[in-house]
């Protein structure tokens, strides 16, 4: 039987994090985002209250729950703000990798440092390599006890303020996808240099930049699993576990953008009434309302499927393809709905139609998405 019907406890997490979202980051998020101020003080706020661990296990200090309490948390979070979500959501992505794949050591060194609001970031994406993971050049030789890491990362997601970066890099070059493997950097390892914040279309407080590694000594308890060679597989697993909620971003931001279209429709008047009493505006947000409903299904669905115990590559991909693309369909609405007023910085769903573009692109393209979904049916 499918049951939609939230639990007490569940119910509960959404209004706490409801309730942070009206109270840190809707007030504030327009401030971050013209001046691209990193909202540090809200992200351990958020992680105080147990709003961003909820999946790390209980014995490293987190919530231990699954998938879809992630999943809920995480629309609101984007309703509060596309931006801030993001960069709330780079450490528990570069978590993941060792969540499915880490040795009890390295759980219980990093994942205790996540649980207690420590930032990391997940540092696979290079200047020439993106959604071709293949073609990344970044290379990890064994010395002794120690690796030594050389190469770049580019658009890595709070890398001015972590503490630690998950690194894919190749072990085994000509071994292609099944020589590449995952390490833990330390941020203070010698040799690691940070390039400038990027001043990126949308999502502005979240912190985007360049990491080039010269010469980085990783000791060998730092390669994740403790096992050569099977990075890619541990890293793909990660999107498994975070595309959900990115989706649930995704779709919080269309809600917000849809919740401020409404009211404004319902405020604004042309020819005697309110524009919402106006059919092709009433239709607009009704056609938006239908499309925020089904992308959050796909979330729910694809939370569902991983909390179950199976794998959820097939319904992650659906839910980000159609979530990415339904976010930035409803911003652009939005910003229809208001008019001239929509184009101005002064009303938020110029910020949230800025901020959505990128959900198509980062962690799996729109179509990626789509490469995803039809191998996956073709495998069946």
């Amino acid at each position: 039987m499918v049951d939609f019907r939230l639990s007490e406890e569940q119910k509960m997490l959404q209004q706490l994090a409801r309730d942070f979202v009206d109270e840190e980051i809707i007030p504030n998020a327009s401030k971050w985002d013209l001046e691209s101020i990193y909202p540090l003080e809200a992200i351990k706020n958020a992680s105080d209250i147990g709003l961003l661990t909820v999946k790390i296990p209980e014995k490293y200090g987190g919530g231990g729950m699954g998938s879809i309490e992630d999943v809920i948390i995480s629309e609101e979070i984007g309703r509060g703000d596309p931006g801030f979500a993001t960069a709330a959501g780079s450490t528990i992505l570069a978590s993941y990798p060792i969540i499915t794949g880490g040795t009890e050591e390295q759980k219980e060194k990093y994942l205790s440092k996540t649980a207690n609001g420590v930032i990391a970031s997940y540092c696979v994406t290079e200047p020439n390599a993106g959604s071709d993971v293949r073609g990344i050049k970044t290379e990890a030789v064994r010395d002794g006890d120690e690796y030594i890491i050389n190469g770049s990362k580019m658009w890595i997601t709070g890398a001015g303020h972590a503490e630690w970066f998950f690194v894919l890099a190749y072990t085994n070059k000509k071994a292609g996808y099944n020589g590449m493997s995952g390490f833990i950097i330390d941020a203070d390892s010698e040799g690691i240099e940070l390039g400038k914040k990027e001043m990126n279309m949308g999502q502005r407080c979240s912190d985007t930049r360049s990491v080039t590694f010269t010469d980085v000594r990783v000791p060998i308890e730092n390669l994740i699993g403790g096992r050569e060679n099977d990075g890619w597989i541990n890293a793909m697993k990660a999107f498994d576990h975070s595309r959900p909620a990115i989706s649930s971003h995704a779709v919080g931001n269309a809600r917000g953008a849809m919740e401020e279209a409404l009211k404004y429709s319902k405020e604004r008047e042309t020819m005697g009434k309110p524009i919402f009493n106006h059919q092709s505006i009433s239709f607009m947000i009704a056609d938006m309302a239908t499309k925020i409903e089904a992308a959050r299904l796909l979330c729910w669905k694809a939370a569902s499927v991983l909390d179950n115990g199976n794998r959820n590559t097939l319904e992650a991909a659906h839910a980000k393809r159609f979530a990415a693309d339904t976010c930035m369909e409803v911003t652009t609405d939005a910003v229809q709905v208001f008019g001239g007023y929509g184009y101005s910085e002064e009303y938020p769903v110029a910020r949230r139609m800025r901020g959505a573009k990128v959900y198509q692109i980062f962690e799996g393209t729109s179509q990626i998405q789509r490469l995803i979904i039809s191998r996956e049916l073709s495998s069946k």
